[in-house]
């Protein structure tokens, strides 16, 4: 499922932009992605759970629109250089992502309400290969996971019965690519046929 998705980071909050200005200069380190990818999550992390409507909130309320459809991305931003982009991801309950891995570095923070994420790692079976669950992680307001490819195999969904919201920060321009995932996985998962 491809999620929705919208484009406009000239309604930013106050907030949203000063968190951009400090992903920037940590980008701009040209650090290896594990490392730049922990910093942004240490940077993303005191922004989450803020104030949803007051002169504190990290989002305008219409980049937190859901769609009935499928989980909608609202791109805020995407750095010239296409270095980074920050995108907020809504997702009403029972929304999911396929299974999938990403075309760069990533961090994940939940904004609102609870997403649960469930960690696959590949194996190889001579000419076949299949997905083998190592870890089911739940994530309430305030949870960060940073992560680089390889390794980046997972599934998330909204867990909790209202609609959740996260912020990603991903290692490439997303407006222009149109989604971070590199790749969705189908084949057979350990526990399902």
């Amino acid at each position: 499922m491809t999620p929705s998705a919208t484009v406009g980071s000239d309604r930013l909050t106050e907030r949203m932009t000063a968190l951009i200005s400090e992903i920037r200069a940590i980008v701009d380190r040209g650090l290896p992605p594990e490392l730049t990818a922990y910093l942004v999550g240490e940077r993303l992390a005191p922004h989450l759970h803020a104030d949803a409507d007051g002169p504190g909130a990290l989002l305008a309320p219409v980049h937190r629109e859901g769609d009935p459809q499928r989980y909608r991305q609202h791109v805020l931003h995407a750095e010239e250089d296409g270095s980074f982009s920050v995108v907020a991801l809504v997702w009403l309950p029972g929304q999911q992502t396929p299974i999938h891995d990403h075309v760069s570095w990533c961090v994940a923070g939940v904004h609102q309400g609870q997403e649960s994420e469930t960690r696959y790692r590949l194996v190889s079976d001579g000419p076949t290969a299949r997905l083998v669950e190592t870890e089911h992680v739940a994530g309430p307001a305030g949870t960060v996971a940073a992560f680089a490819p390889p390794g980046d195999i997972h599934l998330v969904r909204n867990s909790c019965s209202s609609t959740a919201i996260s912020i990603h920060v991903y290692g490439a321009d997303v407006s222009r690519l149109g989604t971070s995932i590199r790749r969705v996985y189908r084949l057979p998962a350990d526990g399902q046929q």
